[in-house]
């Protein structure tokens, strides 16, 4: 800076002194003589001269009163070794096996609908009943029938045991019992289609078909049945995370909707991978006791796919590079209370993470490196470490 004063103050001196005789100067342009306007010429450039010498002068008595005039000042930190996570960002929807709607098995009326929406209901509970178009009457007159036909064979069975009577009768009521017996069951069967029971315990989130309605097996939607607690993430992870993506890896979860993020792991990876896209498919198990997560939920993932227990961090910011195409970064050498050299060394870079990046090799745990100042100073280049 000081250098630079003195420039502009032999400017002004120049300029002063051709300001104090613009008249001859014009003059003798004006004339065009050759000889006046060399000496002319001569006299400027010794005058010149003696001014860069004084120059040169001051400079060297500025750096011998003052040596810090010309030292750039930087900060510096250090490296020290740490845990490296790197996480590969997705997007994934939440999903549940237990979200269905129900359907009947039997075919008729529906008679009644046992729930309301929102109601929570057991595994096994009656939802609905369907009109099973008498079934219910003609099981009754079978067990009329299976009740006289069990006494008959009861009878014939007592009569056998004591020798009296013939066998053909003995196996005529046994057979005639048991075959009452299989209808039955058949029957109760076919009449327990009529009941629509829960599948799983959860929650009804809707009513699709109200009573009176006719429904078909299989076919008419009656209600939709939610569980909010077997819940996970599906997602769709690039080829290139096949052997970084795998069960156990730890994920962390976080819902823009709900503004929630919680602490996760990959519960499945798919071994087929999807030729349209290169992706195979990953599910990662979701806790959810407040039940707040739903079905379909957007979720942004980050998945630990990388992880150094011995990694070294450095800010991108730092890191130049050479025309070979070589990183190269600067740490303090030869370091004496506030002022050190700055040495270059070279370094391979591994993962980044926001704005760190892993260094792989060049640097050893507790090497101080120069931060701000970084690209404005030189090899070999002494410099002065100052502290916010």
């Amino acid at each position: 800076m000081k250098q630079l004063s003195l420039l502009f103050f032999a400017t002004l001196l120049l300029t002063s002194c051709g300001n104090s005789e613009p008249s001859s100067v014009d003059t003798i342009i004006a004339s065009g003589n050759v000889e006046e306007l060399q000496q002319k010429r001569n006299e400027l450039t010794t005058e010149v001269q003696e001014i860069n010498a004084k120059i040169k002068l001051l400079d060297e008595k500025l750096k011998e009163v003052s040596p810090d005039a010309n030292v750039p000042l930087i900060t510096s930190f250090i490296a020290k070794d740490t845990i490296f996570n790197h996480f590969v960002e997705l997007q994934g929807s939440v999903e549940t096996d237990q979200n269905i709607v129900v359907t009947p098995e039997m075919g008729g009326v529906l008679t009644n609908v046992y729930v309301k929406e929102g109601q929570r209901v057991r595994k096994g509970q009656t939802l609905a009943r369907v009109d099973d178009g008498g079934m219910s009457q003609q099981l009754a007159q079978l067990e009329v029938q299976a009740d006289l036909a069990k006494t008959t064979f009861e009878r014939q069975e007592r009569l056998w045991n004591q020798k009296i009577g013939s066998e053909i009768q003995y196996l005529q009521a046994k057979s005639n019992y048991e075959g009452m017996q299989k209808n039955i069951n058949s029957m109760k069967q076919q009449l327990a289609k009529a009941t629509v029971r829960a599948p799983f315990s959860g929650t009804i989130d809707d009513i699709i078909t109200e009573q009176g309605s006719v429904v078909s097996p299989g076919q008419t939607p009656i209600l939709r049945i939610v569980s909010l607690n077997d819940m996970y993430i599906s997602t769709n992870v690039p080829e290139t995370y096949i052997t970084d993506v795998v069960e156990g890896k730890e994920v962390k979860a976080f819902f823009p909707v709900l503004n929630k993020t919680i602490d996760a792991k990959v519960s499945q990876t798919a071994s087929y991978i999807n030729p349209d896209n290169r992706t195979f498919k990953a599910e990662i198990d979701v806790p959810n006791k407040e039940n707040t997560i739903k079905p379909n939920l957007t979720a942004r993932l980050q998945i630990n796919d990388y992880t150094n227990k011995n990694a070294i961090l450095i800010p991108q910011s730092i890191i130049s590079e050479n025309a070979q195409g070589e990183q190269y970064v600067y740490v303090l050498k030869e370091k004496q209370e506030n002022k050190a050299v700055a040495s270059r060394v070279i370094i391979e870079t591994g993962k980044t993470q926001g704005d760190q990046i892993e260094v792989l090799s060049g640097l050893e745990n507790g090497a101080e490196l120069i931060e701000e100042g970084a690209r404005s100073v030189k090899d070999g280049q002494t410099v002065k470490i100052i502290s916010y």
